[in-house]
C-alpha cells in the first residue's frame, strides 16, 4: 500500500483542548517532535504524566470549555484546533445526560462560536464516533458513511449534534471543519482502571495485576480496534489538507475480531512481556450494558484513504505488544 507522509509543522500553533487526556496527550508528544507551538487548554492537571518529557516544549492553560471568555482567548492566533475536549463515557451520558450536553454540545459550539468571531480561519478537527450510526445490520458492514444515524446513547447524539455543527459552520461561514468518526481506540496514556474509559486498556491492567478479566456472553460479538498512533495519524493528516474541509470520515481498521480473540491476544502479549498470567471468565451481559451495545462492527476507511492515503499503519496484536510495553515500567503512574 502507498505509504502516507506526515508534513513538517514547523512554526505551527496549535491548540488542543483536552490535551491532557488520552488522545490529545498523544497528538501533542507527536506535535512537539514536529516542531509545531503547541497549546494544551485543560480543566485540570490531574494527568500531567501524560506530556511527561514535553513539559517544558508546550504552553499549558487551565480553564473550563464551557466558559466562552476562556475559549475565546484560547483560539486566537491558532492555525490547528484540535477540539477533544469533553465527556467521553457512554455509560456516564445516560447517568447524567445533561453534563454530556453541557460539556460536548456546548464546548463545541463555544469553540466555533470562538473562532467565527475571532480567527475563523484556523482548521478545526474533531473526534466523534462509529457509534453515532447505533446499532448496525450485518449485511451494512463495514460501515460506510452513508449508513443513517440512529443512536443509541446521548454520547453518541450529542457527539452527532456537535458534528452537525461543525458541517454548519464549514456552509454557512466557510471555516475549515472536519470530523472523524472513530472506532474503538486504544494503547498509550489511555485510562486503565474503568472500561468507561477503555476496555482494552483495562483488560491489559487486569492482565498485568492478576485480575481477572470477565467477558461477556460468550465474546464472539466483532469490534474494529485501532491503535491510538494509528488515530493520531489520521487527526494530523486531516488537519494538513483542505481536502477534509467540511467532511466527515469513517477512522477504523476494515478488519472485524471476536472480543475474544482480543482478550487471549491481550493474555499473551502480557505473559510474553512481563510473564504475568492473565485469566478471563464470561459472565452475562448486564442490562444497562445490552441495552446500549452498538453490536458487531467493522470500519470501512476507503473514504478517509481517498482524501488523505491514510491507513492503520499497526494492527491490532502489534498495538496491543506496544501499549503493554509502554505500561511495563508506568503502570503505578496510570492506577
Amino acid at each position: 500500500m502507498k505509504e502516507y507522509t506526515i508534513q513538517d509543522m514547523e512554526g505551527n500553533d496549535v491548540l488542543i483542548t483536552g490535551g491532557l487526556g488520552f488522545l490529545g496527550s498523544n497528538i501533542a508528544n507527536r506535535l512537539v517532535t514536529l516542531g509545531a507551538n503547541v497549546t494544551i487548554a485543560t480543566r485540570s492537571e490531574n494527568k500531567i504524566r501524560n506530556i511527561k518529557g514535553i513539559e517544558k516544549q508546550v504552553k499549558l492553560i487551565k480553564g473550563d470549555i464551557t466558559d466562552k471568555i476562556f475559549v475565546k482567548n484560547c483560539v486566537k492566533g491558532k492555525d490547528i484546533i484540535f477540539h477533544l475536549a469533553g465527556q467521553t463515557s457512554h455509560i456516564t451520558s445516560m447517568e447524567n445526560p445533561h453534563k454530556d450536553i453541557e460539556t460536548n454540545c456546548i464546548g463545541t459550539m463555544n469553540v466555533l462560536e470562538a473562532c467565527r468571531s475571532v480567527n475563523d480561519n484556523a482548521k478545526i478537527v474533531f473526534p466523534g464516533t462509529t457509534g453515532q450510526v447505533g446499532e448496525i445490520d450485518k449485511k451494512n458492514l463495514p460501515l460506510k458513511e452513508n449508513i443513517r444515524d440512529m443512536p443509541m446513547t446521548v454520547y453518541d447524539a450529542d457527539k452527532l449534534a456537535s458534528e452537525k455543527y461543525l458541517m454548519v459552520y464549514n456552509r454557512a461561514y466557510g471555516m475549515r471543519t472536519v470530523s472523524l468518526r472513530l472506532a474503538t481506540i486504544y494503547g498509550d496514556r489511555q485510562e486503565v482502571t474503568s472500561g468507561r474509559y477503555g476496555i482494552t486498556n483495562m483488560f491489559i491492567k487486569r492482565a498485568m495485576c492478576n485480575e481477572i478479566i470477565t467477558v461477556y456472553g460468550n465474546g464472539s460479538f466483532l469490534r474494529d480496534y485501532n491503535y491510538v498512533g494509528n488515530v493520531v495519524d489520521a487527526f494530523l493528516l486531516s488537519s494538513q489538507t483542505e481536502k477534509t474541509n467540511g467532511e466527515y470520515f469513517n477512522i477504523g481498521s476494515n478488519t472485524s475480531t471476536k472480543f475474544i480473540d482480543m482478550v487471549k491476544m491481550i493474555i499473551k502479549n502480557v505473559k510474553e512481556i512481563t510473564g504475568k498470567e492473565g485469566v478471563f471468565k464470561f459472565v452475562p451481559w448486564p442490562e444497562n450494558s445490552k441495552k446500549i451495545d452498538v453490536g458487531d462492527m467493522v470500519v470501512d476507511y476507503s473514504k478517509f484513504n481517498e482524501f488523505t492515503g491514510w491507513y492503520p499503519k499497526v494492527d491490532l496484536n502489534e498495538g496491543i505488544k506496544k501499549t503493554v510495553e509502554f505500561y511495563k515500567d508506568r503502570l503505578d503512574d496510570y492506577i
